[in-house]
């Protein structure tokens, strides 16, 4: 199926996206997101437009869907801290989309809202038949667009409406931390406590198995609601909700009872979609929700910006001052480090091993190879200060800063500090541009790979449909080769209705050649396909006639209704066996390209009805009774059912008389039923031992003359018109 998901791409869409591909459908995506430079995988197609523009109907027009699911109140498209605004662009999207899915006069709608369309006062067990009854902004929103989904369905349209109790899932990105577990989690990493009520009851649902609940809905055949609720039917109070949150998390957090208990939670019901549909949790609370908050808490980084920012003085003054203390730490170390350094230096002056020993220098270069330029730079400094504090232990400042040794030294010290600084400066900024660019190029792979995943679903899909196409050799052979399922003496019979699938037309005869001149209708699906009768002179036919001769396919190209407008002969040995018809084609479609199709089907009948008469003729023998002329019980019951069958559905015509051969000799009475018969006619015995001749291609009427001939000639018979076999 062809499904439309509307809503932006977080963890719900993506299990959503996930599960359909599993099944093979074909995922597209309605999405008010901009394009962010990468693709959501496994889906066919995305579309970044406003639900409320005017080529929503061109998307929809484009994919057919068989199913759209709006995903309402879990679209974080909507930002409903600015609510009136966001109400109505909610109302009016839904109510676009809407009427664009009823101009397709096909498909499914489903539309996901929530419990926070009864925003409770009070702990109790709602049901679908309650009244809603919200009180934010945002609730009676998602409960206006329930009550569009619900007028429109009173017009007669496919539309459900959903209703999921307390969702809640993995929290992997920002747009994942709106449910209740994740506000537990945000509370418990910015304040290191949660508040929550023992007396707080609630029934969580997991994303994963309300994508189950929602697919069963999406394939159902039919259902008996316009409104379901979905819910896990297992309670949990919020303490003890937050108590797994708490062991979850990674740093010490501590569980408050609340004692007001001014705020109560809604339950659903959910006893509605499980008596129809049944269902099975796979995902639980006590559980889950301890993993979840573990991920959370390593990941809390990523996710406390994206959380309720109580804009308090001092959490922004923590943050600052945290950043510069992180700033010094470099500093700090590099004056802490400058004392034992400057204690061997002083201890190295005038010692007989270590006086060559320049200690500054290597404290200049453990810097400038750990922090770089700028730490090389602040040790240089220190160093400094720190020899001509030790050089006036002996002499005048004035005679050290006169001192010729004294300006080569640190131009010693900062000339290597600088340059070995510097080069790990290089060094390390050729490392992240390296990350940078290693990380650009992982994102193009992945770019690529969303590209191939795409390419390679389109041509299998493009493949899927020329081999499906009913003019496609896959598609022909797979039709032809259904013959192979009939007996022998049926393969002519449901050949003709292979033919008229094939070719498009109600209108198909096939005729056997008698003759270098006559042929006999074996076969036909219409009236207007026996209009030429059931015997034809072929060979007087002669603008046909002669393009058969010639092993082509005659087009009626001056439609002439003597003619059929396409024919085709089927040759054996180089002797023609069948001549295939067929009318009621449009003149656009008689062209070239029909009629090589028609050579194709023509040998690929050609090939199961060359089968059947070389089964046929093996058993030849085996198929009269021995002396006569007369089928064997076993054949006899086979080719009648085989016509009688055929004629049920309009292939043939036929009767069947049964001759009585009381008074005399069965052998006699078969030889002169032969005489009197025709080719195409058939003699043979049932298993209750009498004698019948089935006629083919032999109506009432002409059954009635054929009987009076038989009684002329002394044979006695009469019309069988129903027979058990």
């Amino acid at each position: 199926m062809n499904i439309l998901l509307v809503g932006n791409a977080g963890n719900f869409m993506r299990l959503m996206i996930n599960r359909l591909n599993k099944e093979g459908h074909r995922v597209f995506v309605l999405t008010e997101e901009p394009k962010k430079g990468y693709s959501l995988k496994k889906v066919f197609e995305v579309y970044h437009f406003s639900y409320e523009d005017a080529c929503v109907r061109e998307v929809l027009e484009s994919i057919m869907p068989q199913v759209i699911v709006f995903l309402g109140a879990y679209d974080h498209n909507f930002f409903w801290n600015r609510v009136e605004n966001t109400a109505a662009s909610y109302a009016a999207g839904l109510t676009n989309i809407l009427m664009n899915y009823i101009a397709l006069k096909k498909g499914r709608f489903v539309y996901l809202s929530s419990e926070s369309v009864f925003d409770g006062k009070s702990a109790q067990l709602m049901t679908e038949d309650d009244p809603t009854g919200a009180y934010s902004k945002r609730g009676q929103a998602i409960a206006i667009g329930e009550d569009i989904c619900k007028n429109y369905a009173r017009m007669g349209n496919d539309i459900v409406v959903l209703r999921m109790d307390h969702l809640y899932g993995e929290i992997r990105k920002k747009e994942d931390t709106d449910t209740l577990c994740a506000r537990m989690c945000f509370e418990a990493a910015q304040n290191g406590e949660i508040l929550a009520s023992k007396n707080e009851k609630i029934m969580l649902l997991h994303e994963a198995d309300a994508v189950e609940f929602i697919y069963q809905i999406m394939v159902a055949k039919e259902h008996k609601h316009t409104l379901y609720q979905l819910s896990s039917g297992e309670k949990v109070s919020r303490y003890e909700l937050a108590w797994a949150v708490a062991v979850g998390m990674e740093n010490e957090v501590s569980v408050i009872e609340e004692e007001n208990e001014k705020y109560r939670e809604v339950m659903l019901s959910g006893k509605r979609y499980e008596e129809e549909f049944g269902i099975r949790v796979l995902h639980h609370a006590a559980t889950d929700v301890e993993k979840i908050a573990a991920y959370f808490s390593r990941h809390a980084s990523e996710f406390i910006d994206a959380g309720p920012k109580k804009g308090k003085l001092f959490q922004r003054l923590g943050g600052r001052t945290k950043e510069i203390i992180t700033n010094l730490i470099p500093f700090m170390e590099n004056l802490i480090c400058f004392v034992p350094f400057f204690m061997l230096n002083n201890r190295a002056v005038g010692s007989e091993y270590f006086q060559n020993i320049d200690f500054y220098l290597l404290y200049v270069l453990l810097f400038a190879i750990v922090y770089g330029q700028q730490q090389a730079t602040f040790s240089a400094l220190l160093a400094v200060a720190g020899y001509c504090f030790r050089q006036m232990y002996y002499r005048s400042g004035f005679d050290v800063m006169l001192d010729y040794n004294t300006y080569v030294w640190i131009a010693q010290l900062l000339i290597l500090g600088l340059a070995v600084g510097y080069l790990r400066d290089q060094l390390r900024a050729m490392r992240e541009e390296q990350r940078h660019e290693v990380s650009y190029l992982s994102k193009q792979l992945d770019d690529i790979s969303d590209i191939n995943v795409s390419n390679v679903r389109v041509k299998e899909i493009l493949a899927n449909q020329i081999v499906n196409q009913n003019d496609s050799f896959g598609k022909l052979y797979e039709i032809t080769s259904s013959l192979e399922q009939y007996e022998p003496c049926e393969v002519l019979f449901y050949a003709a209705e292979v033919l008229a699938k094939l070719m498009g037309s109600k209108d198909v005869a096939i005729y056997t050649v008698a003759n270098r001149s006559y042929a006999r209708l074996f076969s036909a699906t219409s009236v207007k396909a026996r209009s030429l009768g059931n015997s034809i002179n072929y060979s007087e036919m002669d603008a046909m006639y002669t393009v058969l001769a010639e092993k082509k396919v005659y087009i009626n190209k001056n439609m002439d209704e003597r003619y059929p407008l396409m024919a085709n002969a089927i040759y054996s040995e180089d002797e023609m066996q069948l001549i295939l018809m067929i009318w009621g084609i449009p003149w656009e479609r008689m062209t070239l390209g029909q009629a090589n199709m028609l050579t194709v089907i023509g040998y690929l009948i050609q090939n199961a009805v060359v089968r059947a008469n070389r089964y046929i003729a093996a058993l030849e023998q085996q198929r009269y009774i021995k002396g006569t002329n007369i089928l064997e019980p076993e054949a006899f019951l086979a080719l009648v059912k085989a016509y009688l069958n055929a004629r049920d559905k309009g292939l043939t015509q036929c009767a069947l008389l049964f001759v009585d051969t009381r008074e005399t000799d069965r052998n006699e009475i078969g030889k002169r039923l032969t005489k009197l018969l025709r080719q195409s006619d058939y003699v043979g015995e049932l298993e209750d031992g009498r004698m019948y001749a089935l006629l083919a291609n032999t109506n009432a009427k002409d059954a009635k003359m054929v009987r009076d001939r038989f009684e002329k000639e002394g044979v006695s018979c009469r019309i069988q018109e129903d027979i058990f076999l």
